[in-house]
């Protein structure tokens, strides 16, 4: 009686072999609800503190723009026949959007490390990709936020005409920049063990680069050496596309531009998921 009770039990139907296999994906080839609850946290996490991560930047931003026009409106660093302010605001609508989504996913990982939560992100059933994609939402929202942000500003702004010459110069660059940058925060956040790693990359890297790319000149206003180091910045190109869509002038060839930050992105990308896939500093 008690053997024949134990084999009619429910529990004796569960064997190991009808078990799920572990580590084998269920959800399909896109895991939508976990890939859009991702990027729902990313865009939520920094609009949850817009005075600080949007409202703030904009304010910065604009403080230079009148710190270079009001006072610095003489000085010949737009190319002739352009105002200072025409010239002056792509280029920091574009700085702003550098600057804003590489620190999106890169204060989302280093602080999901610090205080050890990154698990949270790493457990549900989503690809290394999809990981990506959802960091790379984040931040690029938060760039195209300040980009409509400036832009907005920009146009209430006395003296200072924004007008779209090539729309396809306008949308691609920005687009090229948010997807660049956050994948650059992406892996300096995967890299960093601290808050100063991740600051030496910001400190050393992005802030030299974007002040060093056309924002506030020309760059034939440069000596020839340093015209040709400008030629191999990425960020150069961003911001000299970007305001060629504004005001139908550029300073490089627009097709090597092109090539370059599709190409810089595709290794950017192929990098970063890469270094997810393996766990490079993210797995104990």
């Amino acid at each position: 009686m008690a053997s024949s009770a134990t084999t009619d039990s429910p529990r004796s139907v569960l064997t190991i072999g009808s078990l799920p296999e572990q580590g084998v994906r269920r959800v399909g080839v896109v895991n939508i609800i976990g890939l859009r609850t991702l990027c729902a946290k990313e865009i939520r996490r920094f609009m949850k503190v817009w005075t600080q991560t949007v409202a703030a930047p904009a304010i910065t931003t604009s403080l230079f723009m009148a710190i270079f026009v009001w006072a610095m409106s003489g000085s010949g660093r737009a190319p002739q026949g352009v105002s200072m302010g025409d010239f002056l605001a792509p280029g920091l609508m574009m700085m702003a959007v550098i600057q804003n989504a590489f620190q999106n996913p890169l204060s989302s990982i280093v602080i999901g490390k610090v205080q050890g939560v990154i698990a949270d992100v790493l457990m549900p059933p989503l690809s290394a990709m999809e990981l990506i994609i959802g960091y790379v939402a984040g931040g690029l929202a938060r760039g195209l936020a300040l980009a409509v942000m400036l832009a907005g500003i920009f146009y209430l702004w006395p003296g200072i005409t924004v007008s779209v010459s090539h729309w396809w110069a306008v949308l691609f660059h920005v687009f090229a920049a948010g997807i660049m940058l956050s994948l650059l925060g992406i892996l300096t956040g995967v890299w960093a063990e601290k808050f100063d790693h991740s600051s030496a990359i910001t400190n050393f890297v992005v802030v030299p680069l974007s002040l060093l790319s056309g924002t506030f000149y020309t760059i034939d206003r440069l000596p020839d050496s340093l015209q040709l180091i400008a030629t191999y910045n990425p960020f150069f190109y961003l911001i000299d596309g970007f305001r060629y869509g504004f005001i139908g002038r550029a300073d490089s060839d627009l097709l090597t531009g092109v090539i370059m930050l599709v190409g810089v992105n595709v290794f950017l990308a192929v990098l970063a998921h890469q270094l997810i896939k393996r766990g490079y500093k993210l797995r104990a």
